[in-house]
């Protein structure tokens, strides 16, 4: 089913959240709204399923208007934070419950929760109640209820965010293998710019209630429109060196450093600020264009190590490499950038 939201506002009070924003969802598609708190993606989602009403705009499911169609009739699966299970009900209820509020039959709601507990590897919890459930099965649950009506589309608010770190990893692919399998268009609201590149076909970034940019994972991430987007993606982050233009490319503020400037790029005029933004795979000891600074910090991340390089002006590169290096914080070294992987960006940190 493909999503369509037209020209969106949303405001509360004299509030505006969401201003003239326009998204295209494709149908069969698993879409990411990521973004800081208070930058509208769980009101753009809110919107979705029909719990906040549009006060500008349209939203179309395929071809059907539903900018006023209210929540109940709009076909729509959704999984919150914090489950939402009924206590007192076991989880063969729980899931039962859309089905029995259609009034379906007793056979074929057996069936379909038979089916849709199978698919999310719960068959043998049916009789249990959510108290005796972890996390990670009480997540299934809430999914299994969401999807054994047949919706649409389903709607992902910060699922993983309650569960620890080994659960959130299954969850993630057990997900995404679902919402495959499946076929069904979805749409997870996160803050986790892991949990969305991992889990999604796109990405759209939102800050200050609109898209700033919308693209595949790996395009976001090799080819951000801003600093915040380059700063919003990566783990490890990325590092910006901060300095401006002169007669020889790119001199690092408090410096007496210049670098040069990556080929294709208008730089602005002479004076004008303007920063670097390296990733810790792009800063490593062969690389050609070095930079001396001292390890300030060190990190093991079992396979890999992380290092923060403090330069001389004050700035910090971060390194990622693999373990087994010899380095100790208070080390002086000479590690290199990769010159062609800089990315560049304005005084009003648009790419260059």
């Amino acid at each position: 089913m493909r999503i369509s939201i037209e020209n969106f506002t949303k405001t509360f009070g004299d509030t505006t959240v969401i201003d003239n924003m326009s998204l295209d969802i494709n149908s069969g598609e698993m879409l990411a709204l990521l973004g800081p708190s208070g930058c509208g993606k769980s009101t753009t989602l809110f919107a979705i399923c029909g719990i906040h009403r549009m006060n500008g705009g349209r939203l179309l499911f395929g071809d059907r208007d539903v900018t006023k169609v209210s929540s109940q009739k709009r076909n729509v699966g959704v999984v919150f934070q914090n489950y939402a299970l009924y206590p007192h009900m076991n989880v063969y209820d729980n899931i039962a419950f859309p089905l029995k509020v259609r009034k379906e039959s007793k056979a074929e709601i057996d069936r379909k929760v038979q089916e849709i507990a199978t698919l999310v590897h719960i068959g043998e919890l049916l009789q249990r109640r959510p108290a005796q459930l972890s996390g990670g099965q009480q997540q299934r649950v809430a999914l299994a209820r969401a999807l054994v009506r047949k919706p649409d589309i389903l709607l992902l608010d910060e699922p993983l965010a309650n569960l620890d770190a080994k659960l959130r990893l299954e969850m993630r692919s057990e997900i995404r293998r679902i919402q495959l399998q499946t076929g069904i268009t979805a749409v997870l609201v996160t803050h986790d710019q892991v949990e969305a590149m991992s889990m999604c076909d796109r990405i759209a970034i939102m800050d200050e209630g609109r898209i700033v940019q919308l693209s595949s994972p790996k395009e976001m991430y090799e080819d951000p429109s801003s600093d915040f987007v380059a700063g919003f993606l990566g783990n490890p982050p990325i590092a910006f060196l901060e300095g401006s233009v002169d007669e020889a490319g790119f001199r690092l503020a408090n410096s007496e450093v210049t670098l040069p400037v990556p080929a294709g790029i208008t730089l602005p005029g002479p004076g004008s600020a303007m920063r670097f933004g390296i990733r810790p795979e792009f800063f490593q000891p062969d690389n050609a264009l070095k930079v001396k600074g001292r390890i300030s910090f060190v990190e093991t991340q079992g396979r890999e190590e992380l290092y923060d390089v403090t330069l001389e002006n004050g700035a910090v590169l971060r390194s990622i490499q693999t373990q087994g290096g010899s380095y100790r914080v208070g080390d002086e070294v000479t590690w290199g950038i990769a010159a062609d992987r800089i990315l560049a960006f304005g005084p009003d940190g648009d790419r260059l």
